[in-house]
């Protein structure tokens, strides 16, 4: 039975975050969903060199590579009149236990540079660039779950709206679909923190669960067109 995409949507912002956050934590200080992120931390270490410009180097093509394969998928199953999300979903599930093996041979990495921690961090950039792509492709009708900077400040925007009693019709609605995913986001990037202290790579698991599952059942977004339109 497929998923409404009000559950879907949250489920998808904490594994970005939970992903996200744990990468951060486990790789030098490495961004796997983050593209903006890692620019950042590159331009910092070529003012001030320190360590992990190369492992944040390779993220961003790594990351390219999930967007292109994403692609491809969706572009096969157009062309058999199917959905990809199932495809792509599985996909995604599939790099990351390989970013979780990958990371289990390099915990503790000695170095950014070590040849197993760039291979993890390249693993989990592109498994998150498939999450992010699938977010464009059969998924664009839900709300964005991967990035939350134009979520926030649209949830600002129309807060700020209803303070004042100027919301327009559906803003309140817009509101409340906005506020899940920010909200799972913050607690899948707590969460991914503090299990990789705990248990470290294997903490990857439930990342890998929760998107197989979601590959299985299926995202309903023939509903989350409907609710783009209410």
């Amino acid at each position: 039975m497929p998923i409404a995409p009000n559950r879907a949507t949250p489920l998808l912002a904490a594994v970005a975050g939970y992903v996200d956050t744990l990468g951060f934590v486990a790789l030098f200080g490495l961004f796997t969903a983050h593209v903006t992120g890692n620019f950042v931390l590159i331009g910092a270490e070529l003012a001030r060199p320190g360590h992990g410009v190369l492992l944040k180097l390779l993220a961003f093509p790594a990351f390219i590579a999930g967007v292109v394969v994403a692609r491809l998928i969706a572009l096969v199953c157009e062309g058999r009149q199917s959905t990809s999300q199932r495809w792509l979903l599985g996909t995604q599930a599939v790099l990351l236990i390989a970013f979780m093996a990958a990371g289990l041979v390099a915990h503790p990495a000695p170095q950014s540079d070590a040849p197993w921690v760039l291979l993890a961090g390249c693993l989990g950039a592109a498994a998150m660039g498939v999450q992010n792509a699938t977010g464009r492709l059969p998924l664009a009708k839900l709300t964005p779950h991967t990035v939350m900077t134009g979520n926030v400040t649209q949830l600002v925007i129309d807060a700020t709206d209803v303070a004042l009693r100027r919301a327009a019709p559906g803003t309140r609605e817009r509101l409340r679909k906005l506020l899940w995913p920010v909200l799972a986001f913050g607690a899948g990037a707590m969460a991914g923190a503090a299990a990789f202290m705990q248990i470290g790579f294997l903490a990857l698991l439930p990342a890998v669960l929760v998107v197989t599952w979601l590959a299985v059942v299926r995202i309903d977004v023939e509903e989350a067109a409907l609710q783009r339109a209410a």
